[in-house]
Parts: C-alpha cells; structure tokens; sequence
C-alpha cells in the first residue's frame, strides 16, 4: 500500500496486477491521514460503549423477567441471631402454618403478599424495584404484622437478593449493614419461595 496526495488530501492506493492483458489499476481508499488513527479509536470506543449499554440493559430485563414469571409461595421462614458475625442461633418459623403466603410481582412494578406472618388478611399491595446494583429488591408494601390490630410492618424496604432463579428466591431483611462493631446484636431473617406457575 502506498499514499497519494490529490487535492490536498492524502489517499492510500494498492496497485493490482489482474492480468498480463489489462493494464495496472489504482483502488484508491480516500481518508486523511492525519485523521487515520483518532478516528480508529473514536469509533472503537462508540462500539464498545453501545455494546456495554446493552448487556446492562439486556441483565437488567433477565432478572426483572424472573421476577414477574409467575407467583411466589414462602416455603421456609428463618431467623439468625448473630453477636457481630458470630451466629448463636437459628429459629425455624410458620412450620405448622395452614395457608399460603404468596408473594406476586407484576411487569408494571407493583406487587402484591397475601397472609403476611400466617395470619389470614387481605392482600397487601405496593409496588417493587430493583437497586442499581440489582443486588437488592425495594417494596413499600406494607403488611399487618403479627401483634394484631391495625399495627403494619414494611418487611420488604430492603432485602438483599440471595438466590433467584427459574424455581425459587430467597430474600434477607434485617441487620444488613456491611460494617458493624464486634458486639452488635443482628437479626437477619431469611424469606424462601418457591416459583408457582400462573392459573
């Protein structure tokens, strides 16, 4: 390959020998040459920034899709009672509980938990998101809690996504800090579900 300049402007040319019949040809590849490597690297980088912002988009739309396919029924409840990082125990909950608790997720954000604590209730409604990190699920719903009345707990403001899959999610609310002194007293209380298809 070698260079030409015509009108001001550098080309780059190949000289191509087709045949001992026909003569010798240019192709002539116009670009400048001083803009030859900048521009290599401007249209480089569009590339790979297009190419990022959808992964990211594409990730996003996965995880939210696993979210909304169908309703999730609580399958195990428990609570770890922690002294720093220490776990002295573990309690088993709602082992003997006779209904449902169901937890539905719908694709135009809003959600919905029915029997909150094993205590049969109107469903409580609210809407859901993901945090930018998608390691955290946010809900503003809002359920009876168990000490009767009209009292309501927000369980699920902010639970850290432990599992999710095609066939079950587990959830922890509580003491979810990521820095906390030696002695702190921590509860953590972990949510199962398993997947239940749509009638």
């Amino acid at each position: 390959m070698r260079h030409l300049k015509l009108n001001g402007h550098f080309y780059s040319y190949i000289i191509c020998r087709m045949t001992a019949i026909k003569p010798d040809f240019l192709i002539l590849l116009p670009y400048k040459m001083k803009y030859k490597v900048p521009l290599f690297f401007l249209v480089g980088f569009a590339m790979i920034a297009l190419i990022i912002n959808s992964c990211k988009k594409e990730a996003q739309n996965n995880i939210e899709t696993l979210f909304v396919g169908g309703q999730w029924q609580l399958a195990s409840l428990q609570r770890a009672h922690y002294v720093g990082d220490t776990l002295k125990k573990t309690d088993t909950l709602n082992t003997a509980c006779p209904i449902d608790q169901v937890f539905t997720f719908n694709a135009d954000k809003t959600c919905s938990y029915t029997n909150y604590t094993c205590d049969p209730q109107p469903a409580a409604n609210g809407t859901w998101s993901l945090s930018t990190d998608q390691l955290f699920l946010n809900s503003n719903i809002a359920c009876k809690d168990s000490t009767g009345g009209e009292t309501t707990t927000k369980p699920f403001t902010t639970a850290r996504i432990v599992n999710l899959g095609q066939y079950s999610l587990v959830l922890e609310t509580g003491s979810l800090e990521t820095f906390y002194p030696p002695n702190r007293v921590r509860t953590i209380t972990r949510y199962g579900f398993v997947r239940q298809k749509k009638p």
